[in-house]
């Protein structure tokens, strides 16, 4: 009967690889990505001392501004779920130098990082950083490696039925995302300078360019709060300057009005910013 059950766990774990649009092992269903970012986003919102949300109604021009670069981004060939998941943006007013991404489309941006920057092309960079941790669904890719065949055998054994939901639930309440491994984050830094390069209005280098100032930072003053949750490389920039050197037989039609006038644009948001 093990034996069976085995094999039968092998059948559906193939199942589940074919229904995963980049071909990685991933436990969870797509449905599961979208109910897991969505317990982590209540689990944000009901937390206002430790996620003070700057409110939207307040500041409609700085979420016009992060949403609009988000649709932007959204537009790329490269996204796979564009219409499976919900995306949506949370601004956290806090000084912290963070963001972060939960499964199914949630992005979490704080305006301490907003008002670090320098440039609109380094917020898209790290937007699109972000996109692609949710897109090529990280999270529940990096929960299938620590719990999925543990899981998946309890489940077809109807030793514990509920405990995948238990997972989820866990994890949501703890308002926090699981490590991303080093080749997570070199996969997020890729698909950062796609997603901008597709844009035609980004700088697709800006991702790097957030990674030299933080770096430049951190001499001397410790590892500033972005690099804590998302791991250093040394070789991580010269990465996404491979990445984009490998677009440029494609390169769009990228001017440095579009970009001066994102700049512009970014300044000013930084300005009302509280």
């Amino acid at each position: 009967m093990k034996i069976y059950a085995l094999v039968y766990c092998l059948i559906v774990m193939m199942a589940t690889i074919g229904c995963s649009k980049d071909n990685d092992l991933n436990l969870f269903t797509v449905s599961q990505d979208v109910e897991f970012g969505s317990q982590i986003d209540s689990a944000v919102l009901a937390n206002p001392t430790d996620y003070p949300i700057l409110n939207k109604s307040q500041y409609p021009a700085v979420y016009n501004y992060l949403e609009t670069m988000l649709n932007d981004i959204l537009q790329s060939d490269e996204i796979l779920y564009r219409d499976e998941f919900n995306w949506k943006i949370t601004i956290i007013n806090s000084d912290v130098v963070n963001a972060f991404a939960a499964p199914g489309g949630y992005l979490f941006f704080y305006t301490g990082l907003i008002k670090y920057l320098d440039k609109g092309s380094q917020l898209a960079g790290i937007m699109g950083h972000e996109v692609a941790h949710t897109d090529r669904r990280h999270s529940t890719e990096t929960m299938t490696k620590e719990y999925g065949f543990s899981v998946l055998l309890s489940i077809l054994m109807g030793e514990e039925s509920s405990q995948l939901e238990q997972i989820l639930a866990s994890l949501a309440l703890q308002g926090t995302i699981l490590a991303y491994s080093r080749s997570n984050e070199n996969e997020a830094d890729k698909f950062a300078v796609y997603y901008t390069a597709d844009t035609r209005y980004y700088n697709p280098l800006g991702v790097g360019g957030f990674f030299e100032k933080l770096l430049a930072a951190s001499e001397g003053n410790g590892i500033p709060e972005f690099l804590s949750t998302h791991p250093s490389d040394e070789n991580r920039l010269e990465n996404i300057q491979n990445t984009w050197n490998n677009l440029k037989a494609s390169e769009p039609v990228l001017t440095s009005v579009d970009w001066q006038d994102l700049e512009a644009q970014h300044s000013a948001i930084k300005a009302i910013l509280p």
